[in-house]
């Protein structure tokens, strides 16, 4: 009896830890801003997240990937909504090849209207997730900045989607290259206007997204990285 006392109340400490730790879904702060681009964090999946742009990272394909035992359960894993609300061609495009997924390749789609709140969909390659390091998504943080621009958008919500794919990636150092990505893009845009070769809308606001256990570890990196940002 005492060691089913023990185990019930070890029970609820972790229910009650675990609850204090997730964010609700729609949740939605600002982190801080670096020069004049709003880092807004969102609890949201990148099939409903509410922006003129959705960007999600995808790694090479393999079987079954997004279903797998390492993957986020199906009710909290972005790539599975995602493929749902596209019917299942987000699976399909990688299973036949027409987007592999290689590191930094890029394929731009229109969701059928309805499927999705974002007109546009912009999938990043990272890659064999084998190798994955969370250096690689500074350049990735980099690449969807240009195209939302190259795109005319001023605004656009990134989805890094590794836990999804199943990847224990550190999220504060993940979700800090990312703004620094996204940053070094606007700078580079910033001298190209000055210097008039360049005459693409202004980037006003990213929503960078992030499920209900990692809101808050996400939004210290995301603080992190625009104080040093902040410094240069």
């Amino acid at each position: 009896m005492k060691n089913f006392i023990l185990s019930f109340v070890a029970g609820l400490l972790s229910l009650t830890l675990t609850a204090q730790n997730t964010t609700p879904v729609g949740t939605s702060k600002n982190w801080g801003s670096v020069d004049g681009i709003s880092m807004i964090g969102l609890v949201q999946g990148p099939s409903s997240a509410d922006a003129q742009l959705q960007v999600a990272c995808v790694f090479e394909y393999t079987e079954n990937d997004i279903h797998s035992a390492q993957a986020l359960p199906a009710s909290l894993n972005g790539l599975v909504h995602l493929d749902d609300a596209l019917k299942g061609e987000f699976t399909k495009i990688g299973q036949s090849g027409q987007f592999q997924g290689h590191s930094l390749e890029t394929i731009l789609i229109t969701p059928p209207a309805g499927s999705m709140s974002a007109k546009k969909l912009l999938l990043i390659g990272l890659g064999d997730r084998n190798k994955f390091t969370p250096e690689l998504m500074t350049s990735v943080g980099e690449v969807a900045a240009r195209e939302a621009m190259r795109l005319g958008v001023t605004n656009f919500a990134f989805a890094s989607d590794l836990k999804d794919a199943g990847i224990d990636s550190p999220t504060a150092l993940v979700a800090g290259n990312i703004v620094k990505g996204i940053v070094l893009a606007n700078r580079s845009e910033i001298y190209l206007k000055e210097h008039k070769l360049s005459n693409t809308k202004k980037l006003e606001k990213v929503y960078l997204l992030a499920g209900p256990s990692f809101f808050e570890v996400a939004g210290g990196g995301i603080k992190d990285a625009i104080a040093e940002l902040n410094k240069k």
